[in-house]
């Protein structure tokens, strides 16, 4: 894969499961779509095992692991199989930790700060999270001025309406989203559903 999650796709869809059993389907419809990075985030215990079947079962998928906040979060999901880390927040110990697995990964901000602390660590690419909570396009566009070389994946209560203005941003590479794996299709296993919707997110452009 690319070394930078930010170009994989200008989507990165967000996935909550809650049984094991649904990822291969769900991850098969998001390729098909045109949406091979799959954030997997570490909210329930069926996490690991979905990241472990889709590594296992759908070679054009790239999975990640998301709401990643500890050292035994990033061993976890590395031993799981996956490909890159995604956090909500980050500390220098989770930094290390993520740094240390070899994988590409995003720690979150929200704050100036917080950016001009991980460009001192090294790192240039990062989340941008809660994001419409934390000030939305008008924060970003605001950022890139006078932190140029910081690139981002906008995530948090974006959708279909408002995600091409944040990929309309030059220092965006993609947004993460769930707007594509509505509940009540993953509920329902309405994969088509899933592919349609995961189409219309890959086409997207700013």
């Amino acid at each position: 894969m690319t070394s930078s999650v930010l170009d994989l796709a200008p989507v990165v869809p967000v996935v909550v499961l809650e049984d094991a059993a649904d990822a291969v389907p769900l991850a098969r419809a998001l390729v098909a779509g045109g949406l091979p990075a799959i954030e997997v985030t570490l909210r329930t215990a069926a996490a690991p095992d979905a990241i472990r079947a889709i590594a296992a079962e759908v070679p054009d998928a790239v999975v990640g692991a998301g709401t990643v906040i500890s050292a035994r979060n990033v061993a976890d999901t590395v031993a799981a199989g996956a490909r890159f880390l995604v956090s909500p927040g980050w500390t220098d110990a989770l930094l290390d930790a993520m740094k240390g697995s070899g994988l590409p990964f995003l720690p979150g901000v929200s704050t100036t700060s917080e950016v001009v602390a991980l460009l001192e660590r090294g790192v240039t690419e990062m989340k941008f999270f809660p994001a419409e909570a934390a000030g939305g396009t008008a924060y970003l566009k605001a950022l890139s001025a006078p932190l140029p070389q910081a690139r981002f994946c906008p995530t948090g209560g974006i959708s279909a309406a408002s995600a091409p203005s944040y990929l309309a941003l030059p220092n965006v590479g993609c947004v993460g989203g769930s707007w594509m794996v509505p509940g009540d299709a993953v509920a329902a296993r309405d994969w088509a559903r899933v592919e349609r919707l995961a189409a219309g997110a890959a086409a997207l452009r700013g």
